[in-house]
């Protein structure tokens, strides 16, 4: 690598746009997107009948919009549980990503809701199980004479309970709290032409204390070769180290120059307000990858939540990242202004509810200095099954986002779903309590909620749902000395569950209010299955009821006033109307109900509206 310029070019911190794996980038890149063959295969007779031969399809399809999304050019929303794509790839395709002898190509796919598999020209690839998750395929070995034929089927059981769906309805039509379901393609599609030996993966983690950052590297196969770390900022060399592979893994700790010399290392932390990116290149023989982190230490100490060791007070709003003409997918413009919307109105972390969110999406959080919560689509039984597929799944979104510097806290488990009875039965609490110890196995840096809402086991925050609409009432429930307050959290909570598993021990753990609000009001014409937890009349009582909730948490909240004690976080209900839950901040179509100026004077507390 020239020590003088980035590896070929590439800045992976300065993007304008975000590519799909932004922590990830090589020059030889084609996005896949845009049209494609489909067809439905409503009798499972695809298979029986060969169409993975690479045959036309009878439809066409804009990836990776799913089906049921009118972006998608199909639009069908009802029961169609195998989906099937194809995709032609000629010769200018590969010449544009440089494939030659002695290279390999790699088609990524974003993720693939619920179970794929994929051929080309008429031979398996590979599969992969798991809806939210990515996956890469080597294709090299089954290029037969071109023009090549891509072929996908998707499998997307809309009965299956014990498959990881989040708030994908198993109705054929939205109803309560769900939404439409989301089959097959959902994120980009990309190909790759790489080194035969090359990097497969990269895991920032940073040490504050000791002024260094370390890149656990993933290698194509074994190999006996140097791996080599470039750290930069601003342009400048600021770190380099090397490492010598001798096998699929090695891991390469950088020294950053003047990060261990008293306070001047906090200029390059990572923090809202001021959220410095690093640029950062991988390199091991013929293959270069570019990729950034951020600087910065995650946890929980005293009853409150720490970044780089410092006390913040979360002001978190909960996103279900759904559109109405992309579902689940959206585009790259959408991501970035949806972070961007998030942080305008005043917030400075979100909950991404029962979805692993797009990557695009954390890279401009990370941009931001926004503060993520990392949660896993439930399941809505509890069986071996699903216990199988949310270790795994769950396994791979935390391996994927563990890099974020944005990411501050996991989230596995959401209101006891698909563990309704783990208060007595014992399978499913010990589930529960591994899913927590998995979760720290595979990310000790950061917090884990071990079951947002109620019902908590081991968990490093302790948190609460809370619906009620009356400022007063919420104020003498939270807005208490801390002993009240511990003695709550050790009770029956508003939903009628204890808030934390008997038998549980709090250590001081902070305690958040991770759902309140839901305040419903319908800028226009409302469909009669339109809800919120409360519902206000016109715009004055929308201003006056959400007012009223916000200050008598931010009232309980840590740092209010000087207040040492209370509340370390809090996450309002929602950013946008979804469907029929018609209680967001903004409209479906990302309009505010009041303005701007004014919601974000409501978030910040600033509010002079008494």
């Amino acid at each position: 690598m020239n020590s003088q310029s980035p590896v070929h070019g590439i800045r992976a911190s300065r993007q304008e746009v975000a590519r799909p794996r932004p922590q990830m980038l090589r020059e030889s890149f084609l996005d896949l997107s845009g049209e494609w063959g489909f067809a439905h295969d409503d009798g499972d007779r695809g298979l029986a009948e060969g169409w993975c031969d690479g045959r036309a399809l009878p439809r066409s399809i804009t990836v990776p919009f799913p089906p049921e999304s009118a972006a998608s050019g199909i639009g069908e929303t009802g029961f169609h549980p195998v989906v099937w794509y194809r995709r032609e790839l000629a010769a200018a395709d590969l010449d544009a990503v440089g494939h030659g002898p002695g290279r390999r190509l790699i088609v990524h796919f974003g993720a693939v809701d619920y179970r794929a598999s994929v051929w080309l020209d008429g031979r398996l690839v590979g599969a992969h199980q798991g809806g939210h998750t990515p996956f890469a395929l080597d294709l090299t070995d089954h290029l037969g004479a071109g023009p090549h034929a891509l072929v996908v089927r998707a499998e997307d059981d809309p009965h299956d309970t014990a498959q990881p769906r989040g708030k994908q309805d198993w109705h054929e039509d939205p109803h309560a709290i769900w939404y439409h379901r989301t089959t097959g393609i959902w994120q980009p599609v990309w190909l790759e032409s790489v080194a035969a030996l090359h990097v497969t993966g990269i895991r920032w983690t940073s040490d504050l204390a000791r002024g260094t950052a370390t890149a656990q590297v993933g290698l194509s196969r074994r190999a006996d070769e140097d791996v080599t770390v470039r750290i930069a900022h601003e342009g400048a060399v600021i770190g380099e180290a090397r490492a010598r592979a001798g096998g699929s893994q090695v891991t390469v700790t950088v020294p950053l120059a003047g990060q261990d010399n008293g306070q001047n290392y906090e200029r390059l932390l990572w923090r809202p307000g001021s959220p410095v990116l690093l640029d950062a290149w991988v390199g091991v023989g013929e293959d270069a990858v570019a990729s950034y982190l951020g600087l910065r230490s995650v946890g929980a100490a005293d009853g409150r939540f720490l970044l780089n060791d410092r006390p913040v007070v979360l002001r978190s709003v909960l996103s279900q990242g759904y559109w109405p003409r992309t579902h689940l997918a959206a585009t790259e413009h959408d991501l970035r202004r949806e972070a961007e919307l998030i942080a305008e109105l005043g917030f400075n972390s979100v909950r991404v509810h029962q979805k692993v969110e797009d990557p695009r999406f954390l890279y401009h959080a990370d941009r931001l200095g926004l503060l993520v919560w990392g949660e896993m689509p439930a399941t809505y039984s509890f069986s071996d099954e699903a216990v199988a597929r949310t270790v795994a799944e769950w396994t791979e979104a935390v391996r994927r986002d563990a890099s974020h510097p944005s990411i501050v806290t996991w989230v596995p488990l959401n209101e006891s779903w698909g563990v309704q009875h783990i208060a007595s039965r014992e399978d499913q609490r010990v589930f529960a309590e591994a899913l927590y110890h998995l979760t720290k196995a595979l990310d000790p840096t950061r917090p884990v909620v071990s079951n947002d809402g109620w019902e908590l086991g081991t968990s490093d925050l302790w948190t609460v749902h809370d619906y009620e609409s009356d400022g007063g009432v919420l104020a003498d429930r939270y807005d208490v000395p801390e002993a009240d307050l511990r003695a709550y959290i050790g009770g029956i909570g508003p939903s009628g569950r204890r808030i934390r598993l008997q038998g549980t021990v709090d250590g001081g753990e902070p305690v958040m209010l991770t759902e309140f609000g839901g305040v419903k009001w319908a800028t226009g014409p409302e469909a009669d299955d339109a809800w919120g937890y409360s519902e206000a009349a016109s715009a004055e009582d929308y201003d006056r009821r959400v007012g009223d909730i916000l200050r008598a948490v931010q009232g309980a909240s840590i740092g209010h006033r000087g207040r040492r004690t209370g509340l370390a976080g809090w996450c309002w209900t929602q950013l946008t109307d979804t469907l029929q839950e018609v209680n967001g901040l903004l409209t479906a179509e990302r309009e505010p109900k009041l303005p701007m100026e004014r919601l974000r004077a409501l978030v910040l507390g600033e509010d002079d509206r008494k």
